[in-house]
């Protein structure tokens, strides 16, 4: 099943091209945000499929081209991402440690927004392609063999990143900017993804790939990944982990950018790209400059704090 809020958050069912309004199949749900709409559907949902799946079949819906696609979890209670958690296609001799970071759920933003550079000395702007684990249920300490038994369903997620900043908590400076964690289309549930372990991760900036790598290159698997935060702190439903990504892709965002991420089987996340300053940087992914003997990131060429 495929879940997503539209329009003025209205929670649907995607039904091939078209979204099934599922407001009277949750409606005792007792809710005052659609956060905590999801979260009610999220922890209830082996009690609530029958009557979702008897709306949906009841209804031909809308086409998905009508309306507007909103995030699908409008305010996690925490977004969790694992860092430096990918092989690098056999670049890395070993795994990283195991270790995450978090961002501010003001961060999100859905399907079709606009991700907007702010106005900082950042020497470069980035974003990572990940797919992001929705947790179905309380998981504290949990054990890695039955990690799954709390995932909900998956998502696609964009870790947008402002490199170079100086100074004390540099990383929550770098990663919990508003509009810097980019969700969705909608949530696929659990039973839908036989192996996220093996997904194809793509993401596309003005129609060129960029990053294009697999989940099986993770140095932490996603059971290892979700027993290694709940030890550290409890994860309710409708939170999100997100599972790192493969850096070698990795470029400058910039003003007026088209940006499609689609991990395998899970719909595609669109947004574009605002920087009001305009700034303009050399358009070079990380692998292209080590293949070139450069280091560092792409310079920026014009504009503020050129």
């Amino acid at each position: 099943m495929k879940l997503l809020f539209f329009n003025d958050f209205s929670l649907g069912v995607v039904k091939g091209a078209n979204v099934v309004d599922i407001a009277d199949a949750v409606s005792a749900i007792d809710h005052t945000h659609p956060q905590d709409l999801i979260a009610g559907v999220i922890s209830d949902f082996d009690v609530l499929r029958d009557q979702i799946d008897a709306a949906v079949g009841a209804s031909t819906g809308v086409p998905l081209s009508t309306v507007r696609i909103r995030q699908p979890l409008p305010r996690p209670g925490t977004i969790d991402c694992m860092a430096v958690n990918y092989m690098e296609d056999g670049t890395r001799d070993e795994p990283a440690p195991i270790q995450a970071f978090q961002k501010s759920p003001s961060a999100i933003i859905g399907d079709g927004d606009t991700m907007v550079l702010p106005d900082d000395p950042s020497t470069v702007y980035e974003g990572e392609a990940e797919l992001a684990i929705v947790i179905g249920k309380t998981a504290t300490n949990v054990a890695e063999e039955d990690a799954f038994d709390h995932i909900f369903g998956y998502t696609n997620f964009i870790d947008g990143s402002a490199r170079g900043l100086g100074g004390f908590s540099v990383f929550h400076a770098m990663k919990s900017r508003d509009t810097f964690a980019p969700i969705g289309p909608y949530i696929v549930t659990a039973d839908e993804v036989p192996n996220p372990q093996n997904l194809q991760v793509t993401l596309t900036n003005n129609g060129d790939v960029m990053q294009n790598f697999n989940t099986d290159d993770m140095a932490h698997n996603i059971a290892k990944c979700v027993a290694y935060l709940s030890a550290i702190h409890t994860l309710e439903p409708g939170d999100i982990v997100a599972t790192g990504t493969n850096h070698r892709g990795l470029h400058p965002f910039q003003d007026g950018d088209a940006v499609s991420l689609e991990c395998e089987g899970l719909g595609a996340l669109n947004i574009t790209i605002s920087d009001g300053l305009g700034r303009t940087w050399e358009r070079q992914t990380r692998l292209e400059r080590a293949d070139a003997g450069l280091e560092g990131t792409p310079p920026q060429l014009t504009g503020k704090y050129s």
